[in-house]
């Protein structure tokens, strides 16, 4: 079954709009993990508008704490530290996720909106992968639907990519530009499993269009935080994290 990991950044975000520790972040990743989610994703950023380093430190200890339940850090390993923030690769460092996923965002992007070049990043990703490969933490590149840059991924090292799917919910009420995007994801798929490339999803997949995009051929693992966050305000956290779950077993069978 393709894994779930839900991603607590808008928790985060909805706590630090006051003081104190309400909601509590770890707290409601134990939800997320009781009604069924197979992961925790988080996305500190030096600014920490949302998730903060004592965050990662305890969803770390919590994620250890139950088998079987990954740890996905993801963010951008060029950023320099900020503030008490000491950097994406000393975070990881620290807590040793069983995932890493690469994203190259810059320090003012409002959300990941796009994947590597590694035309022009090959060369500084490298020696990453291979610190990550040394702490037995799977290396993950945010890449989009793109066959050469999926190529240069595989040569890199990297374990896995994750498939940028902005552009496919985008055109989720376009049918015509939607059936031409999956197709794209489907032959990016397709050439990362022919490169020995593990493969997820994640960016604006929600329970419309989630169904379809699943489909996709060796896809392990979609990170979704955002929509499911939205769906939770309605249906409440546990009944979110279940729908997800529900969409990803039907479309497993």
């Amino acid at each position: 079954m393709i894994a779930l990991s839900v991603n607590v950044n808008k928790i985060a975000l909805l706590r630090n709009s006051r003081e104190g520790n309400f909601p509590d972040v770890a707290t409601h990743a134990q939800i997320c993990i009781d009604a069924g989610a197979d992961g925790i994703t988080v996305h500190p950023r030096p600014d920490q508008r949302h998730i903060r380093p004592h965050d990662v430190t305890e969803l770390a200890a919590l994620t250890r704490l139950r088998r079987g339940i990954e740890f996905n850090i993801e963010g951008n390993p060029f950023a320099s530290p900020q503030g008490d923030y000491p950097g994406l690769l000393a975070l990881v460092e620290a807590t040793r996720p069983q995932q890493c996923t690469l994203v190259p965002d810059s320090n003012d992007q409002l959300t990941s909106d796009h994947g590597f070049d590694l035309r022009r990043s090959a060369e500084t990703l490298a020696p990453i992968l291979e610190r990550l490969k040394q702490l037995g933490v799977r290396s993950s590149l945010f890449m989009d639907p793109d066959v050469e840059q999926i190529t240069l991924a595989a040569q890199l090292g990297a374990d896995r990519i994750e498939l940028y799917t902005g552009p496919y919910a985008a055109a989720w009420k376009e049918p015509k530009r939607r059936a031409e995007l999956f197709q794209n994801y489907r032959t990016a798929a397709e050439h990362a499993a022919s490169l020995g490339l593990g493969l997820n999803a994640g960016h604006d997949l929600n329970l419309d269009n989630l169904g379809l995009f699943v489909t996709v051929p060796g896809l392990r693992e979609v990170s979704i935080g955002h929509a499911l966050i939205v769906d939770a305000i309605d249906q409440g956290l546990k009944n979110a994290v279940r729908a997800y779950k529900n969409v990803l077993s039907y479309t497993a069978t």
